[in-house]
C-alpha cells in the first residue's frame, strides 16, 4: 500500500512538472521543470526495481542534458528584456491531439499481454527470468548497437557546435545605448 502511494506521488510529480515545462514562458524555468520531470521519472524507475536505469536517467539526463540545456539557454540569450509571445491559438487542437495520443497509447498498453505478470498453468506466479547486467548492456551498446551509439554522439556534437555558432553570431546592427541616444539627440538640437 505504501509503495502504491509513493508511486502515485512520484507519477503526479512527473506529470505536473511536465505540464509546467510546456506552460512556462521562461526558458530557464522550463529547463528546471524538465529536470524535475526527469528526476521524478528516475524515482519511478527506482521504485519499479530498475536501479540501473534510474542511475543512468539521473547521470545522463538530469546531470548532463539539463546542464547542457541551461548552458545553451544562458549563452544564447542576448536580449534580457525581450519577451517572446507564445501563440495560444492552437491550444485546443493540441489538447485534442494529446488526449487522442494518450487514448491510443492506453489501449495499446492494455492490449499487450506480455505486461501481465507471468503465470504458470496452475495460476501461480511464474519465476521471472534473469535480467540483463550492466556488462550485457555495455556489450550490446558497443557491439550490435554501435552505429546508433555513434550517430547519437555525432548529433550531440552537432548540437553543441550549433549552440556555439548561434552564440558567436553578431547582431547586424547593434542597438544604441541610452547614453549614445541622448548624446545624438542633444547634438541634433544644438546648432
Amino acid at each position: 500500500m505504501t509503495e502504491s502511494i509513493a508511486f502515485g506521488i512520484g507519477s503526479a510529480v512527473a506529470v505536473l512538472s511536465a505540464i509546467c515545462v510546456v506552460r512556462t514562458a521562461n526558458l530557464i524555468h522550463a529547463a528546471l521543470w524538465l529536470g524535475l520531470t526527469l528526476l521524478a521519472t528516475a524515482g519511478l524507475y527506482a521504485m519499479l526495481g530498475a536501479s540501473f536505469l534510474a542511475g543512468i536517467q539521473v547521470l545522463l539526463y538530469v546531470g548532463g542534458v539539463i546542464t547542457l540545456m541551461l548552458f545553451a539557454v544562458m549563452i544564447t540569450r542576448r536580449h534580457e528584456g525581450l519577451v517572446v509571445p507564445a501563440d495560444s491559438a492552437g491550444r485546443g487542437r493540441a489538447a485534442v491531439a494529446s488526449l487522442a495520443l494518450f487514448g491510443v497509447l492506453a489501449v495499446a498498453i492494455r492490449a499487450t499481454p506480455e505486461l501481465d505478470a507471468p503465470r504458470r498453468s496452475d495460476g501461480a506466479p511464474a519465476e521471472v527470468a534473469a535480467t540483463a547486467t550492466t556488462a550485457d548492456v555495455g556489450r550490446a551498446l558497443l557491439g550490435q548497437h554501435v552505429l546508433a551509439f555513434e550517430v547519437v554522439s555525432f548529433l550531440l556534437l552537432a548540437a553543441v557546435i550549433g549552440a556555439i555558432v548561434i552564440a558567436r553570431r553578431r547582431d547586424q546592427e547593434p542597438a544604441p545605448t541610452p547614453v549614445a541616444a541622448r548624446t545624438s539627440a542633444a547634438s541634433e538640437i544644438t546648432p
